[in-house]
């Protein structure tokens, strides 16, 4: 991609705006006491690696916020600090783990690689506000992706931050609806909530659309069990499917499409979360013009300021393992840090339920990506983009992911208006 002298100019300036944040930060951080961030989320186990990334992104967003001088409030500004706690990747543990929060007066709590723990933290969560009104607990969720958390189950306490899984299946489908020359498909993914609410709702979006698609595979394996993958990859090219469409996502990703590369699979991969965390690496060469995902952001979103962000996030965190930037978890801070400073604090006190009426009227912009949160289901509301597997340097492909030498070009983009969709929540407000 070529571009003007203010354009590079332009995408320069806003490197060094975007990367002067982990200098400034030590300089300019208040000293206030923090306000502090439970990040619950599974930090060991199968799945440490997607743990870790989450903390990676939450620490560049706080040290924004802390850079510019921290969270604006009457009695001074305070700074924003992630706390980690582990899941283990487990419902339960998530539940001990909040009560670990609540035990230290930690009243924001966040969490996302697992809808199933999202499911048990916002019960959970209800209960213990209903019973503790001075101690009320607010929860942010960036990846919990599983519709009903903001439909039937939807709580007053928890904001999505994150595109569901049918917001994702309909950017994903509207590329997948023109791709005539698949006639059969493979359904594959991970036995639990959100896992199966991807599956249902592929099958029911192929048959309003693409009714000429025959479902040759449908089936879901245990999550985070499997290591060798071999024998469903068997199954899959056995088939004759000539695409593959998947929720799945960490190891279980990267390993399946590992075993499909091993056993010959040359068909196209559908999937949510296919453009990180060793899946392109795991496919090289066969991945390109393969593997389709879909996101709220890519880092080859053709706009200067998208890219002078990535760029800024790589300097941050040079290593190439370290990659997998997330936007929404930088929206989500950014919204935080907007609804507590319009929320105020009572004797320097700030108050989950104050912070949510705010939350509610969340809009903000960052590196061109502008979002709302939706006050009725309180699901955030963004763009989506589906991309593809390309070689590094190739057009619309300036950025790789995790120095594998493989990125993903931009080849649809949804506004907001064309993600949203409608809900059934019908939230109890205190």
């Amino acid at each position: 991609m070529q571009l003007s002298i203010a354009t590079r100019r332009l995408f320069l300036a806003l490197a060094l705006s975007l990367t002067a944040s982990a200098v400034m930060a030590q300089a300019s951080a208040p000293a206030a006491a923090p306000i502090r961030i439970g990040m619950i989320e599974g930090l060991s186990g199968p799945f440490a690696n997607t743990g870790e990334a989450v903390y990676r992104n939450l620490v560049w967003a706080t040290e924004r916020v802390n850079a510019r001088g921290g969270v604006k409030l009457p009695g001074g500004n305070r700074p924003l600090v992630i706390e980690r706690f582990d899941s283990k990747g487990q419902t339960e543990e998530a539940l001990s783990a909040l009560r670990s929060a609540i035990d230290r007066d930690i009243t924001i709590v966040t969490q996302g690689n697992s809808s199933a723990a999202a499911a048990g933290l916002i019960d959970a969560i209800g209960k213990h506000n209903g019973r503790e009104t001075d101690k009320q607990v607010l929860f942010l969720n960036y990846s919990a992706v599983d519709p009903v958390l903001t439909n039937e189950r939807c709580s007053y306490w928890h904001f999505r931050f994150d595109a569901h899984a049918d917001m994702r299946m309909t950017a994903l489908m509207s590329v997948l609806s023109e791709d005539k020359g698949v006639k059969s498909i493979y359904l594959i993914g991970q036995d639990y909530s959100f896992g199966q609410a991807v599956l249902r709702e592929a099958r029911n979006q192929l048959t309003a659309k693409r009714p000429d698609v025959k479902i040759v595979g449908d089936e879901l394996h245990p999550m985070a069990r499997i290591k060798d993958f071999l024998p469903y990859a068997t199954k899959i090219k056995a088939s004759g499917a000539q695409a593959v469409l998947t929720g799945n996502w960490g190891n279980d990703l990267t390993l399946l499409v590992k075993a499909a590369r091993e056993v010959g699979f040359d068909g196209t991969f559908y999937t949510f979360y296919g453009n990180a965390l060793g899946a392109p690496a795991a496919m090289g060469d066969a991945g390109i013009g393969k593997v389709i995902a879909v996101a709220d952001w890519f880092p080859n979103v053709p706009t200067p300021e998208s890219q002078a962000f990535y760029a800024s996030f790589r300097q941050r965190f040079p290593n190439p393992a370290d990659d997998y930037v997330h936007m929404r978890m930088q929206l989500m801070i950014e919204s935080l840090a907007q609804a507590i400073e319009r929320a105020g604090a009572k004797d320097g006190a700030i108050n989950a339920a104050a912070i949510a009426a705010q939350l509610e009227k969340a809009e903000v912009t960052l590196a061109g990506q502008t979002a709302r949160m939706r006050a009725a289901d309180h699901q955030f509301q963004q763009p989506l983009a589906v991309a593809v597997m390309d070689r590094q340097g190739t057009p619309g492909t300036r950025f790789d992911v995790e120095g594998s030498g493989y990125g993903f070009r931009v080849i649809r983009q949804l506004s907001p208006q064309q993600a949203e969709q409608p809900h059934s929540c019908n939230m109890q407000r205190p």
